[in-house]
């Protein structure tokens, strides 16, 4: 298919299906960890909405009527959790990302899903000031979706080492709380060892210290998704990058909590 494809999440412990609006694997950053090969800077391309709905449709038919489950997905994950909004690049770069909600939203109401799973956003963020990617926001917070919006580090040269991007956390701050406005919204948070070593002492104050200000400021984040490496960078930095202990990851979710923010880890 060329826009849905299916995931058996670790995070949810079912299968996600997976729409992926970039598939020229182009982004407009470029993250130290992404697993997606050849990516490109870009946005995405123009969307066939009839394919995407047609293809939708069609595996949801598969999943919840067809033997698709028994075949391929472990019993214990054998459960549908969401439809998550992912892919290879960035899925509010697409022009048409308003009416891909307005596609969603109407297969998930004949399959009677609104409700039941969730409709979710994974996004950097970046363009959540655009109109087009405002209105989708607001389509979705109708159907119960959540968006999972990255904050890798509160710093800006932390941006510009894991994420490649010239960004600020002065505008990381402004788009998020304007996401939060629209709809609910999580943070996500990747932490790993680079060269070796864990983000350093300034890194994690800095992003403990954002996480303060969003308490003090009242913006209400349902809480961080804190996960580290479980698969391959496909980037030149990969020999670089490796995972850090259960442990930390723990110790650091429980510093999280402590600033005042619910933490979910992901080890």
């Amino acid at each position: 298919m060329t826009y849905v494809y299916p995931v058996v999440s670790r995070r949810t412990g079912g299968v996600s299906v997976g729409i992926n609006l970039n598939p020229n694997n182009a982004c407009n950053w470029r993250c130290i960890y992404c697993q997606v090969p050849d990516l490109q800077r870009g946005a995405a391309p123009a969307i066939d909405l009839a394919l995407l709905e047609r293809e939708l449709a069609e595996f949801l038919t598969e999943l919840l009527h067809g033997d698709f489950m028994q075949a391929h997905v472990p019993e214990s994950a054998r459960h549908l959790r969401d439809i998550a909004l992912a892919g290879n690049g960035e899925p509010t770069s697409a022009r048409e990302f308003a009416e891909v909600i307005g596609v969603i939203g109407r297969v998930m109401a004949r399959f009677d899903l609104i409700g039941k799973i969730k409709l979710i956003l994974i996004s950097n963020g970046s363009l959540i000031d655009k109109p087009a990617v405002q209105a989708g926001l607001r389509q979705m917070a109708e159907l119960g979706g959540e968006v999972w919006f990255k904050l890798d580090s509160a710093t800006r040269a932390g941006l510009r080492r894991i994420n490649d991007t010239e960004t600020t956390p002065q505008r990381v701050l402004a788009n998020l709380e304007a996401a939060v406005g629209l709809c609910s919204t999580w943070l996500q948070t990747c932490v790993f060892a680079l060269d070796g070593e864990p983000p350093s002492a300034a890194e994690q104050s800095a992003y403990l210290d954002f996480i303060r200000l969003l308490v003090a400021r009242g913006v209400a984040v349902q809480g961080v998704l804190l996960y580290g490496l479980a698969r391959p960078s496909m980037q030149t930095a990969a020999p670089r990058l490796a995972a850090l202990p259960d442990a930390w990851l723990t110790e650091y979710g429980a510093r999280i909590e402590a600033c005042g923010m619910k933490v979910r880890v992901s080890v």
